[in-house]
């Protein structure tokens, strides 16, 4: 049975018990503790008479352990060390935790960066770390607080506690103002180079099934550039190299304020096409953190705003 907290000897003969035995030498203890080493053979002293035991042997400059203090040696080292480092750490600077959200690489530089001004004038004090990639990754695994992906527009939150539904998806064709292209026809496609996500296969974001939902199959256009990131694709069509399939929730803000031109579809009086996929925000905790929520909030309101 262990003795009463009131009996354990002093935490002060104890470090400078631990102090001797990590050197064998008074001396040099004596300099780990800023005391001199009269005061550091008191406190072994004094821990030996508290004891009843004898715990170091004393030589003609040497030290050793007797079996009684090696073995008190081996208990108390473990114990300074694990304090040590648990003082260490309380007492270091707090840092403020990053909230990480991870999107793809066109989501990312498409969606997320251009608002990450409104997110840092609504919470200064939120350090916000973005993880662009076209991999989906496991949160829980990764340290991932929140993801934005796209998914079709029924989807459930499968494995995340949490999953806010924020666009439906529309796509429509899109060009820089300079080409001066009005309708998507046989006669446009003639003139101009269509540009083409050469991503993964979704729903009317490539032209072949874009072009034969409105009875264009098979019409050939002046040329095609394709592009493996979605990003590119709208870069290129912003420099004016052709026409692009815009998703709406993306290329939104560059057809507000005139970088992009929608252009029309055949037979359409409406601007943009359902493709039946979504974009959405995942969390990993159902109960995160303060800062978590806050960006919740700012990016739900950024998609009702839009």
């Amino acid at each position: 049975m262990s003795i009463p907290l009131v009996k354990l000897p002093s935490l002060d003969f104890i470090r400078g018990f631990v102090a001797v035995g990590r050197r064998m030498s008074i001396t040099l203890a004596a300099e780990d503790l800023c005391l001199t080493q009269s005061a550091v053979s008191r406190q072994v002293n004094a821990l030996e008479t508290q004891l009843g035991v004898r715990l170091l042997n004393r030589g003609y400059r040497s030290i050793t352990f007797t079996p009684e203090g090696e073995r008190l040696f081996r208990a108390a080292e473990g114990a300074v060390a694990q304090l040590q480092n648990v003082v260490d750490a309380l007492m270091q600077p707090r840092v403020r935790q990053p909230v990480t959200i991870t999107a793809s690489l066109g989501v990312a530089g498409l969606w997320l960066l251009p608002r990450l001004g409104a997110l840092q004038e609504r919470h200064p004090g939120i350090d916000l770390r973005v993880a662009a990639t076209d991999k989906v990754l496991d949160l829980r695994a990764e340290g991932i607080d929140l993801a934005l992906r796209y998914a079709p527009a029924n989807a459930s939150p499968g494995a995340f506690a949490t999953a806010h539904r924020l666009y439906e998806e529309y796509v429509t064709p899109v060009a820089h103002p300079s080409l001066g292209v009005a309708t998507l026809d046989a006669a446009t496609l003639a003139r101009h180079v269509l540009l083409e996500f050469d991503g993964p296969r979704r729903p009317m974001l490539r032209w072949p099934d874009h072009l034969g939902a409105f009875g264009l199959e098979g019409q050939p256009a002046r040329g095609v550039l394709r592009f493996n990131r979605y990003d590119q694709v709208i870069q290129a069509a912003l420099a004016g190299r052709g026409i692009a399939l815009g998703r709406l929730a993306l290329v939104g803000p560059m057809l507000a304020d005139g970088r992009l031109v929608a252009i029309r579809e055949p037979g359409e009086t409406r601007p943009a096409e359902p493709t039946g996929y979504a974009y959405w925000l995942h969390q990993a905790d159902a109960a995160p953190r303060a800062d978590v929520t806050a960006v919740v909030e700012w990016v739900l309101d950024e998609a009702r705003t839009a």
